[in-house]
């Protein structure tokens, strides 16, 4: 892809170089620099950790202060409703990694390492190939043997495991132990002056910050500039944090990490105030590193051929509903900030469009004039930078948290610019419907008024379709169900499929009715996670059978990088022994 506009550019630049070396040369020098004009632009991509979309002044927030976010919203492309696909760190970085849904890539905590056939077409592989010069600093997030090889320089920073403010502050700069957000910061300033200048560069820095210390009682910890601000104010309650909106909840949610983490950051007025104080600061550290960056880019002559993408990884709870983190399917912990400055375009514009964490990937290929693999699921958001579309063209998003964890219930759902349709993996039966048009704070679950049961309808098929339309090729989904009656034991069969290669375990629901079965619910049985690669005369031990009666079973597989499968279709069996 690209653009006629930057090709025009392009080629004013090869004019200049040829019939004016003369004059570039002292334009360089000038600029403190000698060199060939870069035909592609630097790109540099600051990733956020848990920085919400309204953690911004440019968004309405009156309270937060980022300047330098807010210079940068104002100068380029402000997209006001951008969403994450997957609200969680590792999903959502890989996401972006690698162009895909969670879905597709289904790489979450929990999995062994990212399918390597996502990451040959990740964007820093597809740019170092075309000859940019590539770096990485901050937190990776995604378990990938291979990482050294996709940059240049890479430095993989992460929060130490201390219960204190020794997990971000345990790096050191000239001797002194400086908190990671500056470290990370001087890093991408040091990158940006020893670039070579005879190609483009590209510089992802990815901060650990806001995240909070989860396992230290104070949560944040922040630089000393910082600590100046919101000293002497209040920071307002937040919204929808009564009882009612708590209680409307499903109960694995109020009995889940959400619910246990507010009670670290957001239980009582003092910790509140500490808590979304401390986020706000670390969020200003951030600010004053993109002040830093910008301001090396002038002094080596670069903000002229430099864009820049800022963006976090997922949304947050303030404590509205009294929950804390992110996880689920609400606004909250779906929206993030995200901007594109591009000094080349010229002009500002606010997007109201849905744009997409997996969008980016596309738009830095975009950038850089590399095609876009077919395999991306996003969409470049260079002609909305550029002018030269006015619209996404989108219509419905798949919304999905689908990692397995007792604590946190997996979720999916679909997202539009006027409805938004949320169910629970492991219990398909509950679910939300929100008009966002009118409710935009997600209150008013309409899913249970026969008035809107033709759109609730409707939104089921789509989750089902796109969820469908994104399933990963490579993991494959357990076929060929069959069950043997032998001496009144049921006896379970599938057929792993080729592309999966090798089964480590397994998981069995049995089900008394076809409805159970399809909102996968194992209301007779479910066998959990079992670390087995047999799939042949499986039997569940400690699931009670009624004689002569018919069930309804299904079964999915972790493969050996501990992925799961889809369920496979429900097929019915009847215990009579012949």
């Amino acid at each position: 892809m690209g653009t006629q506009n930057y090709a025009n550019a392009m080629l004013k630049w090869k004019l200049i170089f040829i019939f004016f070396p003369i004059s570039f040369a002292i334009f360089s020098m000038a600029h403190g620099q000698i060199n060939e004009p870069a035909l592609k632009p630097n790109i540099i991509f600051i990733l956020t950790d848990d920085q919400r979309w309204d953690a911004l002044g440019y968004s309405g927030n009156d309270i937060i202060q980022t300047p330098e976010m807010d210079k940068l919203a104002s100068q380029g492309v402000y997209f006001k409703n951008a969403i994450v696909t997957t609200p969680i760190c590792s999903a959502s970085r890989s996401s972006i990694f690698s162009g895909v849904y969670e879905r597709s890539h289904k790489y979450s905590f929990g999995s062994d390492q990212i399918h390597e056939r996502y990451m040959t077409h990740s964007y820093p592989n597809l740019l170092k190939d075309a000859g940019y010069y590539t770096g990485f600093f901050g937190k990776f997030g995604v378990k990938y043997p291979k990482m050294n090889e996709l940059f240049d320089e890479v430095e993989n920073i992460v929060r130490g495991d201390e219960p204190d403010r020794r997990g971000y502050y345990y790096k050191k700069l000239n001797g002194e132990t400086v908190h990671l957000t500056r470290y990370a910061g001087q890093k991408a300033l040091d990158f940006i002056e020893n670039a070579p200048r005879d190609k483009p560069f590209s510089l992802s820095l990815s901060f650990s910050a806001p995240h909070a210390q989860d396992n230290a009682p104070l949560q944040y910890f922040w630089q000393e500039e910082p600590d100046k601000l919101y000293q002497d104010i209040d920071i307002p309650d937040p919204e929808i944090a009564d009882d009612e909106y708590f209680n409307k909840l499903p109960m694995a949610v109020r009995a889940g990490f959400n619910r246990l983490r507010w009670t670290w950051r957001y239980d009582t007025p003092e910790k509140y105030q500490h808590s979304v104080k401390g986020y706000y600061r670390m969020i200003n550290g951030i600010d004053l590193e993109i002040a830093k960056i910008r301001k090396k880019l002038e002094e080596t002559g670069q903000d002229k051929n430099t864009v820049i993408i800022f963006t976090g990884d997922n949304g947050y709870f303030l404590g509205e509903r009294q929950l804390a983190g992110k996880w689920l399917m609400y606004d909250n912990s779906l929206r993030v900030p995200l901007i594109i400055y591009d000094p080349r375009a010229g002009e500002h514009r606010d997007v109201d469009d849905m744009a997409l964490n997996i969008d980016i990937t596309a738009t830095i290929l975009d950038l850089a004039g590399i095609k876009v693999p077919d395999v991306y699921q996003g969409k470049s958001l260079l002609p909305i930078v550029t002018g030269e579309e006015n619209s996404l063209d989108r219509e419905a998003v798949l919304i999905e948290h689908l990692w397995e964890f007792d604590d946190i219930p997996p979720s999916e759902g679909v997202r539009t610019e006027e409805w938004k349709y949320i169910r629970y993996v492991n219990n398909k039966s509950i679910e939300e419907l929100y008009n966002l048009v009118d409710d935009p704070k997600e209150v008013n679950n309409l899913a249970t008024n026969p008035k809107y049961k033709d759109i609730l309808d409707e939104y089921r098929n789509k989750n089902d379709k796109l969820a469908d339309k994104y399933e990963d090729l490579y993991s494959g989904t357990p076929d060929d169900l069959s069950v043997n009656m032998q001496e009144r034991k049921a006896k379970f069969n599938w057929s792993v499929p080729e592309v999966t290669g090798e089964q480590q375990a397994y998981q069995i629901l049995i089900s008394s009715t076809r409805e159970a079965a399809d909102h996968n619910i194992g209301d007779v049985w479910d066998s959990k996670r079992v670390e087995e690669a047999g799939s042949t005369n499986v039997e569940v031990v400690g699931a009670s059978l009624d004689p002569d009666r018919s069930y309804y079973w299904k079964v999915r597989i972790y493969d050996k990088i501990n992925r799961i499968s889809e369920y496979s279709k429900a097929i019915t069996f009847n215990t009579k022994i012949n």
